[in-house]
Order: C-alpha cells, then structure tokens, then sequence
C-alpha cells in the first residue's frame, strides 16, 4: 500500500480534467447568516499535563467551532490564516458533487492559505446527514485544526430510528483527540529526515481534556450532564492522527444507528472501536439505577500490532445524572470495561488512476506483514462508498467475492481493513475531478500511502464540474 508522494503538480490535474468537458453556533466573529462561518487560524496557549503550549486553533478553540447545517444546503466558511505556516481546510465526509476546488487537501485541489491571507469555501452539502467533521489538511495541523459537523435532516423530517424512542432530550458531539507535549511540527520535519516514528502523543482526550487520569487535568475533565429516562445522541468522532480507539460509557450501552454520515442498521454494543477519521452516531439511554450519579466516559488505544509503542493512557470524561442526589452526584465515577488493546476479537503506492464517468468501481484493499501487519483507516474524498466485504488473510478473487454482502451494505466514507486483512468496496464515480484516497493514519499519509482518481466529466451539464474559482490561493 505504498505510493507516490504528493506534488504540487496534481493541482493542474483538475484544470485538464475541465477542459476535457469544456472543448457550537456560528463561529467567532461571523457577521453573516445561518450557514456563514469564520473561521480564524490563530496560535493560542493552553495548559495541558502541567505544561503550557501554543497551539494552532481555530478561533482559539481547542477542538474548534461545530458547523450545524441541514441536508442539502450550502455552507460558507472563510478561512482567515492568521498563524505563521501555510494552511488548509477537508470537510471530511462532503460529497462535493462536481465541487472538488473546496476539498481542501493541500498540492491535490489547491495551494495552500499563506499567513496573512484567506480563502472563502463552499460547501455543498447533498446526501450527508448525521455526524461528519472539517479538519486541516496540511501537514500535521489537525492535532489542533478539527470540529465536529453536523448535518440535520431537512426541515419537515426527522432521524429514521426515532420512531423507537419517544424524543431525543440532547446531541451530544464527543471528539477523541491527542496531545503532546511538543512541537508536531519540529517532530514532522525530523521524522521526514530520518524516516523514523513520529513519538506517541502524551494523552488521549475527549472534547479536548486528557481527563481526571491524567496529572493536572482533574478540575478541566469534561463533563456532561443528563437525567433518568432521556435519550441522548452522542456524535463520536476520532478525531486522533494516529490510533484506533476503543470508546464505551460504563453502566451503559450503545446503540450505534449511523456513521460517516449516512444512517445504517441500527445494533447495540458496550463498547465500539473508532478508527481516526470515522465518525458515529451513538443512542444512550439515561436509565440507571439511583445507586451512583457519575459515570465515566472512557476511550483507550487498541493496538492491531503489537509490535509498534503506542499511547498506554486512558482519556476519561464524566456522564452526571443531574436529578440524583447530591451524594451520589460526588460519589467516585464508574470506569467502563473497555477490551484489551490488543483484543482482535473485539475491533472487528500508488499511482493516479483515471475513471470514466460513471463507471462502478471496485477496490479490494489488502493489509501485509511485510512490515508488521496493521489496522488502516482508508478514507476516499469526494465520495461515499459500500463496504461489500472483508476477511482475514489474503484476498481471493475467486471465492471470497461470494461472500459479499450485496443486500444491505455499510455506506461510509472511511473504512478499517483489519490487519493481515481485506476490505471490499464499491462506488459508482458520478462526482467529477480529482479525488485524494489515503490512509487517516497521518504518519502513513506524510510517507506516501495515498493515491487520487481523476473522475472524467460527463456529457450533460449536471455531469461537469463547476467552473474553477478565480480566487483559488497561489502557491
């Protein structure tokens, strides 16, 4: 699964495709209406694990803004760059139809924001509805540069699976995050010198806190109230660069009835592995006992190779029953049962390819040993896609697609293959341009595990990507 590394030729890739067809809230500082943001990029200082470290945010938030829009509407985002390195923006999980100038991925679909200057993006939302999320596309900048997005359904509608419930009492979004102590930037340069590992991050968080197991973060521990008898939607995304994690709410269980976006058969579970990148919805019943008040939310790494160092740490924030009494309010949290980091059981190069227009697509990904077989999160832009199968060891193009599920298929924008495993899966290429595939791993990204697909335009008007625009940024 290695490949090419990116160059900042690909952005010219877009023009040829075209001419083939042509011969929380509103964010800090927003002047503008329900689904126009600003978005300041700025250095802010906070105070993690007894040290303090300036970190690039969005409108010095840490994770940034949550953008709410409703399914298929148009959202505005001005990116003001006013830190002191080159920036982009993904909104990861938007289809983009005929839209790839705002995918954001630097040197694929644009130059990179340079200090002092903005970028106004559009986004065009289609069929997405539930839990995405925006994030830096540059380097390493998304340690910082995230939030949550969240797509409602259209007015008039409602969730699918609430008709099992008598209503949702909140929405809860819940980001996994990391933290480190030092420069990710100093650490990519080296590690881009050396090829050696970036170090594992200092703490996991959650809503950007390490929690009260962690030194110095007792008091910061984000807590979340609710009360007996509601129904909660919690919006779980990984928001990490480089680890699975393992998530559960102790005394609780999850009903998970989406992801990526898009809605799937619902089916309850005490805990759920999340790979960086994914999202999901999640129902939680507040329906304990009085005997505690407090519960943690818990999530911690599961390793697929137990050959490579990892985060040890669990990040852990609080679930309070708000109409227990005060007594059982101060009572010591409940840990959840999360699995062993290294529980299988329970996680269940490239080249630039051309597609024709409406061409369905098949890719088999293949995990190796080569050099110590891994979980990879693999997310592809511009499109969701059905994940028809997968299965341990190596893929066998005879018999193994008979196995496929063809009947009701996940629908998702990223996909775990299991280590020393496969992952089947299926799109029709209907969104025009050039599409960046990669690993969510960010260490994989940096060293090449990626490619892109230039999607040919169609004969018809709706078939052809929109005119370039004149205010793209320079390199």
């Amino acid at each position: 699964m290695a490949g090419v590394a990116k160059m900042a030729a690909m952005l010219w890739l877009l023009a040829a495709v075209f001419m083939l067809g042509a011969a929380v809230g509103l964010a800090e500082g927003s002047k503008h209406g329900h689904n126009f943001y600003d978005f300041f990029v700025k250095e802010t200082t906070y105070s993690r694990l007894c040290k303090n470290k300036t970190l690039l945010t969005v409108n010095g938030q840490f994770p940034g803004p949550t953008i709410t829009a409703r399914r298929g509407e148009r959202v505005i985002v001005n990116v003001h760059n006013q830190g002191d390195k080159n920036i982009t923006i993904h909104w990861h999980g938007v289809d983009q139809p005929r839209n790839p100038w705002y995918d954001g991925p630097e040197f694929i679909t644009q130059c990179p924001i340079q200090p002092g200057t903005n970028f106004t993006y559009e986004i065009l939302l289609s069929e997405e509805e539930g839990t995405i999320w925006w994030h830096a596309h540059s380097g390493l900048d998304r340690a910082g540069v995230h939030g949550a997005f969240i797509v409602h359904p259209k007015k008039g509608t409602d969730y699918p699976f609430i008709k099992n419930y008598k209503k949702l009492h909140k929405e809860i979004p819940i980001i996994l995050g990391e933290w480190w102590n030092s420069d990710l930037n100093l650490q990519l340069e080296e590690y881009l010198k050396t090829g050696g590992e970036i170090h594992n991050s200092n703490a996991h968080t959650i809503n950007g806190q390490p929690g009260d197991l962690y030194p110095c973060s007792r008091k910061s521990t984000f807590n979340v109230g609710v009360k007996r008898g509601k129904t909660y939607l919690l919006r779980i995304i990984n928001a990490g660069l480089d680890g699975d994690m393992f998530f559960g709410v102790a005394g609780h269980l999850l009903t998970v009835v989406g992801t990526d976006g898009r809605y799937l058969k619902p089916f309850t579970v005490p805990t759920i592995m999340i790979s960086p990148g994914q999202t999901m919805d999640a129902l939680l019943e507040a329906k304990r006992s009085p005997s505690s008040g407090r519960y943690y939310m818990a999530s911690k790494t599961y390793l697929s190779n137990p050959r490579l160092a990892y985060q040890n740490g669990t990040a852990t924030a609080i679930l309070e029953y708000k109409d227990m009494p005060l007594a059982a309010r101060r009572a010591t949290p409940v840990l959840p049962n999360l699995p062993n980091n290294t529980d299988d059981a329970a996680a269940t190069g490239t080249k630039v390819k051309v597609l024709e227009y409406g061409a369905v697509v098949e890719i088999v990904f293949q995990d190796t040993d080569i050099l110590g077989a891994e979980n990879h999160p693999m997310h592809l832009h511009g499109y969701a896609f059905y994940v028809v199968g997968r299965g341990l060891g190596v893929f066998n193009k005879t018999t193994d697609p008979a196995t496929y599920n063809l009947v009701d298929p996940p629908y998702q924008n990223t996909v775990t293959v299991p280590k020393a495993g496969w992952v089947a899966m299926r799109f029709k290429a209907t969104n025009p341009g050039v599409w960046f595939m990669h690993c969510h791993f960010d260490r994989h990204t940096v060293f090449g595990m990626s490619t892109s697909f230039i999607v040919k335009q169609g004969k018809t008007p709706e078939s052809k990507m929109r005119p370039r625009p004149k205010n793209m940024p320079k390199c």
